[in-house]
């Protein structure tokens, strides 16, 4: 929803940080007198002002700002939830190092099972059968769509 978090019960620090960085990315693509900026914004302004907002500690999170990020970029909406996963792999990966580490840990994350293939052999990027990098595709269509408009 890109309100609230489980953890900062207040402002998300984080949030901070990404609202600026929101703001310059759209200042420098030119995209700052957006409509739907304009509503994301006019939220944000409800929801920081609003009684049941305040009472409810829901404040603007990392993703209601990354989310405008990723639409002002170019990526698809089809994208988001997959974008948004990479960028948590690595909380991910550390929680459940946390986890199997110290059996005491009062807070635990739910168990991880990988299903995958037990095993598979790597093989180098430049000698696949014509399969192309999913970072240089990411990067190819963000060029794309920043040239096109």
């Amino acid at each position: 929803m890109g309100f609230g978090h489980r953890v900062y019960k207040n402002y998300d620090p984080r949030a901070i940080v990404m609202r600026e960085a929101c703001h310059n990315v759209l200042n420098e693509l030119g995209r700052k007198n957006n409509p739907y900026l304009a509503i994301a914004l006019d939220l944000e302004d409800a929801a920081l002002n609003d009684s049941y907002f305040k009472k409810k500690k829901l404040y603007p999170n990392v993703d209601f700002y990354s989310g405008i990020l990723l639409w002002a970029l170019g990526f698809p909406l089809s994208m988001y939830t997959a974008v948004f996963s990479v960028a948590r792999t690595v909380g991910w990966v550390a929680h459940w190092k946390e986890m199997i580490e110290e059996p005491s840990r009062k807070i635990s994350r739910p168990r991880q099972l990988y299903s995958g293939y037990p095993k598979r052999d790597y093989i180098e990027l430049d000698k696949r059968d014509g399969k192309k990098s999913i970072l240089k595709s990411i990067s190819s269509l963000i060029k794309t769509k920043l040239k096109n408009r």
